[in-house]
């Protein structure tokens, strides 16, 4: 049951590699700020990032454990538009305390100890509804990020700034897969 993580800042290509590694036969588990995003503005709540970023916090693990967990249960190949331990790295950057609760979910849903980071890439990083950073502030959390992977034991292998047909490529030989 490899379970494999895709994380990086927001608009590094994330979400178009998880698409063509779906095409590719593989299960993917999609990102779920952007999803929470979307339900918390349809609901008119508070609980989006940029009003209430710990509030959002709790959302996003409980849905995440949820993903995760459904993908124990289908077994085989699955890869994560991004993984448990960005919510830790996401406080960070925001300087607010990581709950107990986030480092035990980390501790208590192992993924594959190869995480593949997805580099800031100002060619094809566009806002929108759901993506409010800067691309200054996606390319600061990309450094946050590599180092609370590193922190928690994770190897990080850096995805190259290529078509997706390539990354895939580079993804699988990366995996053995």
């Amino acid at each position: 049951m490899p379970l494999y993580i895709i994380s990086g800042g927001p608009g590094a290509g994330k979400t178009t590699l998880l698409g063509a590694l779906r095409a590719a036969g593989f299960a993917g588990a999609d990102e779920v700020s952007r999803q929470l995003i979307q339900e918390q503005v349809a609901l008119g709540s508070s609980r989006v990032p940029w009003r209430d970023l710990a509030g959002f916090a709790e959302l996003a693990l409980a849905r995440m454990v949820a993903d995760y967990e459904a993908a124990v249960q289908r077994g085989g190949v699955t890869f994560f538009d991004r993984g448990l331990p960005d919510i830790v790295a996401y406080l960070e950057v925001a300087g607010l305390p990581v709950p107990a609760a986030c480092y035990a979910a980390v501790d208590a849903h192992p993924y594959q100890p190869l995480v593949f980071l997805a580099p800031p890439w100002a060619e094809i990083y566009v806002n929108d509804a759901e993506r409010w950073q800067t691309f200054a502030e996606a390319t600061a959390l990309h450094g946050v990020l590599r180092r609370i992977y590193q922190r928690l034991g994770f190897a990080v292998l850096e995805l190259p700034k290529t078509p997706v047909a390539a990354r895939v490529a580079f993804v699988r030989a990366a995996a053995g897969l």
